[in-house]
């Protein structure tokens, strides 16, 4: 006897809102940008949304923290006794402001990619509750399903 079974809820990713964004999970294991990016992988439009959202996160990345490095030199000159670039910071500033619309872009792109992954499980789920099992009997081979 030989039973098949499809994709179930546990292959879902999780939405867990946490400070700055979210955190998705599948099979109770965090995932990171490139893990999200290769779960959605089987889901042609999540993987296209996932994707963009990834490209959008890497620049909002390189900003944050050169806008990091802009304050924090300025602020390290100053504690340290010497003369502040306080334009440097400004700038610093700036940037990280730039930076939240659009990390803001990539928190939308990245939950809406979840969301079509998670919808496309739910509507090829055929097995979910289904069973198919292929039985030899002395009468010969069978096939059940049952609903």
């Amino acid at each position: 006897m030989t039973s098949a079974f499809g994709q179930t809820t546990m292959d879902s990713i999780i939405m867990k809102k946490v400070f700055g964004g979210y955190q998705f999970y599948q099979r109770e294991q965090a995932l990171s940008m490139n893990q999200l990016v290769n779960a959605v992988s089987s889901n042609e439009g999540a993987y296209t949304q996932i994707k963009s959202a990834q490209s959008i996160s890497a620049v909002a990345m390189i900003l944050s923290y050169a806008g990091g490095f802009m304050i924090g030199w300025p602020i390290g000159t100053a504690i340290g006794g010497g003369e502040p670039n306080w334009a440097m910071a400004g700038i610093g500033a700036g940037l990280i402001a730039i930076t939240i619309p659009i990390s803001k872009n990539v928190n939308k792109k990245t939950r809406k990619a979840v969301e079509t992954y998670n919808s496309g499980l739910q509507t090829s789920s055929f097995w979910d509750k289904n069973e198919l099992k292929v039985l030899m009997t002395g009468n010969g081979i069978g096939l059940t399903l049952k609903f």
